[in-house]
Order: structure tokens, then C-alpha cells, then sequence
């Protein structure tokens, strides 16, 4: 089984308006937490587009438009991560998505690889998210009383992070310092059972 660990940034949260500006994934072997593939790429969007910026969501993760202009085109970038799915034999029942946020980051990776073309690819639909990992480990946990419940240390990844002692993300938000901490909560959390 795959896991396709990703992160997006964009330049707010309302998908209607606003755009990717950057994603991210590494493609994992979930068992022995292999890493076979990595990939991150800058988009561009139009002036009009960035006109319509968030400025707290450029705040988290400190894009610029001089960095955003050098980006490639989303076309391109779908293009590219169609031909390392592909690579990779990424489908359904044989891989998931993990993010710390999956509802945010696949409408926002849908502007990049169209829905249609995700289902017509069959790649995977089932994408989970780190909190709803950690939710249960802590419940389990806090039920026993040898930790504590998950709302006492909070859940978001930095939080998760903490509860782990370990390193709150890189700053700036950028998708590869987000992939790269979402692995390590993940093997926290989780683990890869064969790993060496």
C-alpha cells in the first residue's frame, strides 16, 4: 500500500476564488515507510488571480509575487504529477492520500488535476487526515488514563507535534516543509510497521 503524503498552499481559503500557489507529496511505501517519489512545484497564477489574495493567508506562508510570476502553469504541473501517479501505479485500493488537512488540500488539488480526471484515472478518493489519527490514539489513551484526551493537547499538526515532543513545521508554510512534518507526526502517531 502507497501513501501519497501532501500539502498545498494557497493564497486563500475559499477555493471559488482563490488559487494553489504550491503543492507538494512524497509517495511512501506505508509498510517500511520507503520513500519512492517526491515532488513540488511552484504555480503560477495570473495577476487577477493573486489581485484576489487573502493577506493573512500570504502571511502563513509568505509568497510573494515575484516568486509566484517564476511558478509553472497549472496545466503543466497536473501534466507532471499525472506522469508520477502513473510512474508509481498509484490507484485506487492500492494507495490513499494522507494530509493534515485532506478537505482543504483535495479542492485545491482539484484545480490542478481535474476531479473527473482523478475518478477516470481511478486514482485514489479516500483521503485521510493526521487529527482524525491522533483523535484516536489519544482517545484510546485518555480512556485508559495513561495520556491525555485528544482536545486537552489540541490536534492541529504543531499541536500533535508537541504531544509527540517533537519540532513544530519549518516556517515559512511551505508544502514541502508541511509534507516533510506531516511525516514525522505520522510516524509518531502511526509508524511503518516493517521499518528498519
Amino acid at each position: 500500500m502507497l501513501g501519497i503524503f501532501l500539502d498545498t498552499e494557497t493564497n486563500g481559503l475559499n477555493p471559488k476564488k482563490h488559487r494553489v500557489l504550491e503543492v507538494a507529496f512524497k509517495i511512501l511505501d506505508v509498510m517500511d515507510g520507503r520513500v519512492l517519489e517526491t515532488f513540488e512545484s511552484l504555480i503560477a497564477i495570473t495577476p487577477e488571480e493573486w489581485q484576489k489574495s487573502d493577506p493573512s493567508s500570504l502571511q502563513v506562508n509568505g509568497f510573494t509575487w515575484n516568486e509566484v510570476a517564476q511558478g509553472i502553469s497549472p496545466l503543466e504541473v497536473g501534466e507532471k504529477i499525472c506522469e508520477l501517479f502513473a510512474k508509481q501505479g498509484i490507484r485506487r485500493l492500492e494507495a490513499v492520500f494522507i494530509c493534515q488537512n485532506p478537505s482543504f488540500d483535495r479542492v485545491f488539488f482539484s484545480q490542478l488535476v481535474d476531479t473527473d480526471v482523478q475518478e477516470k484515472l481511478l486514482w485514489p478518493y479516500h483521503w485521510l487526515d493526521l487529527a482524525s489519527m491522533y483523535w484516536a490514539e489519544a482517545m484510546k489513551r485518555g480512556a485508559s488514563g495513561t495520556g491525555p484526551f485528544p482536545w486537552e493537547t489540541g490536534y492541529s499538526k504543531d499541536k500533535i507535534a508537541n504531544a509527540h515532543n517533537l519540532p513544530r513545521e519549518k516556517q515559512p508554510h511551505r508544502a514541502m516543509n508541511g509534507v516533510n512534518h506531516l511525516l514525522l507526526c505520522y510516524q509518531a502517531v502511526v509508524g511503518f510497521p516493517n521499518a528498519s
